[in-house]
């Protein structure tokens, strides 16, 4: 099982590709802590619409969701944290993802059983961060599927181009 903890969001604009993303790679769940985002909930830009299959919901403590059966995953750029290309990772995880204009604060990354990075020059974008992280978690997968049928059932409606 896969959900994602979002801190604070502050762009709708994010939100909406973190839910896009969040449907592509088959997270179940997407909580956000925080006041901006339900002022600016209107505004996202959620454009499959996976707000009607994934919940999208409220959350006042990471702590509330922590059980024993999931592993927390802090997604930052901080000292000490395990590089994303060596991690494996987990069955069941919850990743938490900081807000756009800060970092997850030492309170958050304590309640955490693993801190990642993307080693990337500077920071990235969140929603680009949760695609990222959640490439790596299906391409690592053993689960993954890499059939034709997969590539046909999936594609776009308008794609009908074959490679020769």
């Amino acid at each position: 099982m896969t959900q994602l903890v979002l801190i604070n969001p502050k762009s709708p604009t994010n939100v909406g590709g973190v839910m896009r993303a969040a449907g592509c790679y088959g997270a179940q769940r997407v909580w956000y802590t925080g006041e901006r985002y339900g002022y600016a909930r209107k505004f996202a830009t959620d454009t499959k619409q996976r707000v009607d299959e994934i919940p999208l919901e409220a959350l006042a403590s990471l702590a509330d969701i922590k059980t024993a059966q999931t592993r927390i995953v802090a997604v930052e750029l901080v000292d000490g944290a395990t590089p994303l290309p060596f991690y494996e990772h987990p069955e069941n995880a919850i990743y938490v993802f900081g807000p756009e204009d800060g970092s997850l604060k030492q309170d958050v990354l304590s309640i955490c059983d693993d801190v990642v990075y993307i080693p990337t020059t500077g920071c990235m974008n969140l929603a680009a961060t949760v695609n990222v992280v959640l490439y790596d978690r299906t391409a690592k997968s053993q689960h993954t599927d890499y059939s034709r049928e997969f590539i046909l059932k999936n594609r776009d409606t308008n794609n009908r181009v074959k490679v020769k």
